[in-house]
């Protein structure tokens, strides 16, 4: 007998080779650490990981405020004890921040609807020390409303083969954006974008075509004449990753999965 939970968490990717455990053991990420944690609290120390599904893999230094996973327990456990149980056994870039039982019918990135990224962008000219691993600094002065009317050509569903990352294993590169909002607080320039399902690189790919266009590096219009083109190799630069942030995934209500504050915490509401 198992028993299955999911669990939301948030974390500072910076130090981890991406959200996916690797065949090499010496390339840390967010999962095997995770699964070395709960495989704690379910058996006590030295017992084997447990095994778990994530609503989004992100990529190596890329964060999150709200990911969704859920994992099969030999042993059944109260929530409180994979929330405090799991943080006391991970590195402290790692957080759970709440677990519940979970019927067999729900499924961490096969039940999701929708999953929402924000890449945040330092816009001014002398580059940022404390949070230098959180966001992508962009020196020359952006526009934030053209960067808007930039993105307009990206919602619906479409052919994003222009913000396919190579290596990327999507059967199809067909994805639906439900929406792209460029929006600026003070020194900070936010993408928020909100899809289906993405593309590997694919929010990263796009704000790098918004980021030359916010700065005039190039003419207005270019996002949809890259979209058109479908070909990656002339698709721009790609964002860094520093400043991409997973956070929400959308699941249908009959699962009562628990909403969580729109992050990244240090833009506070600004956004």
């Amino acid at each position: 007998m198992s028993f299955r939970y999911a669990l939301g968490l948030e974390y500072d990717g910076a130090a981890y080779n991406g959200w996916q455990r690797q065949k090499s053991p010496e390339l840390p990420t967010v999962q095997a650490s995770l699964e070395r944690a709960l495989g704690f609290v379910a058996k006590g120390r030295g017992a084997p990981a447990i095994a778990v599904q994530c609503a989004g893999r992100t990529d190596a230094r890329v964060h999150a405020s709200h990911q969704v996973v859920h994992f099969e327990s030999p042993i059944e456990r109260p929530e409180k004890a994979w929330v405090l149980g799991g943080n006391a056994n991970m590195e402290k870039d790692i957080s759970v921040k709440w677990a519940k039982p979970i019927g067999a019918d729900f499924h961490a990135r096969f039940s999701a609807t929708a999953r929402r990224y924000r890449y945040v962008i330092c816009n001014r000219e002398i580059r940022p020390a404390h949070l230098r691993n959180n966001v992508t600094w962009v020196r020359k002065p952006l526009d934030e409303a053209l960067m808007q009317s930039e993105a307009h050509c990206l919602i619906g569903e479409q052919d994003f083969s222009a913000f396919r990352g190579a290596g990327c294993q999507s059967n199809t590169p067909m994805r639906n954006v439900h929406f792209v909002n460029v929006t600026r607080s003070g020194d900070y320039v936010v993408v928020d974008i909100q899809a289906n399902a993405f593309l590997l690189h694919m929010v990263r790919n796009i704000v790098g075509v918004l980021i030359e266009v916010g700065s005039g590096e190039s003419p207005s219009g270019r996002t949809a004449q890259v979209l058109a083109g479908r070909n990656r190799s002339e698709g721009g630069v790609t964002g860094k990753p520093y400043g991409l942030y997973l956070i929400d995934v959308l699941y249908p209500g009959e699962f009562n999965i628990p909403k969580s504050e729109l992050g990244p915490f240090f833009l506070g509401d600004a956004f």
